[in-house]
């Protein structure tokens, strides 16, 4: 089949490419990871541009429960194509880290129903459910942040931050850091909770990378937004 998998493509079709382009060093590497697909993402993302955007081949391929399929179908969905309850219910079923990631950033954000999901999330027992919510209100705190309770998060981050799980955990940070980031008002507060939480405080950073530590990215990204002293 090689490139020529065309518009219009079955299932069947798809899912033969997709093995084709399985690698087990790919699937080593996403494995450690708690991914289990070993599609290289640019040849994915290169799929998914040959065969455009097919809502019902997404859904089809989503329904495949197969990883490196629902990452494809994420990319050739239409997002505002879906009911609330049908992403409700994808969430739940996206268990991988890069299939949640893909979800909440490519499809729910792009949706008609992304607050009320918002909302319903991050109230959610389940700590990956509530991750989601937590992402998507970074997502607020950046680009929408008229009505959010920036106080109001900065008191449940301080609260319950430190004991999450590692996903609700890593989506609590993000938002804290954004708040720091993107609301002067808010910093100073934002960059001592994270001093006092020390949460990832010690995260392996490579050369050349922020650190997530909430302090430290604070301070990197506003160094970035003021520009060179004296520019």
């Amino acid at each position: 089949m090689g490139g020529t998998t065309p518009t219009g493509a079955t299932v069947a079709e798809v899912m033969a490419e997709l093995a084709a382009l399985d690698d087990p060093k790919t699937r080593a590497v996403n494995e450690r990871h708690g991914d289990d697909h070993g599609v290289n993402l640019s040849k994915l993302r290169a799929l998914a541009k040959r065969l455009k955007t097919q809502q019902e081949l997404a859904s089809r391929l989503w329904a495949t429960e197969d990883t490196a399929a629902r990452l494809l179908a994420l990319l050739i969905c239409r997002p505002k194509a879906f009911a609330r309850d049908e992403l409700d219910s994808m969430l739940r079923a996206a268990r991988t880290p890069k299939v949640h990631d893909w979800l909440v950033n490519y499809v729910v954000k792009k949706s008609p129903h992304a607050e009320e999901l918002r909302l319903a999330w991050s109230a959610d027992p389940d700590p990956v459910v509530a991750s989601a919510g937590w992402a998507l209100t970074t997502e607020r705190v950046a680009k929408r942040p008229e009505g959010l309770d920036l106080a109001g998060l900065l008191d449940t981050v301080e609260a319950e931050m430190k004991d999450a799980p590692e996903r609700l955990q890593w989506a609590m940070n993000h938002c804290l850091a954004r708040i720091g980031i993107e609301h002067p008002e808010h910093r100073t507060r934002a960059i001592a909770i994270g001093e006092r939480l020390e949460v990832l405080k010690d995260y392996p950073t490579p050369p050349g990378c922020t650190s997530p530590f909430a302090p430290v990215w604070i301070a990197e990204m506003v160094r970035r937004q003021q520009g060179p002293a004296g520019a």
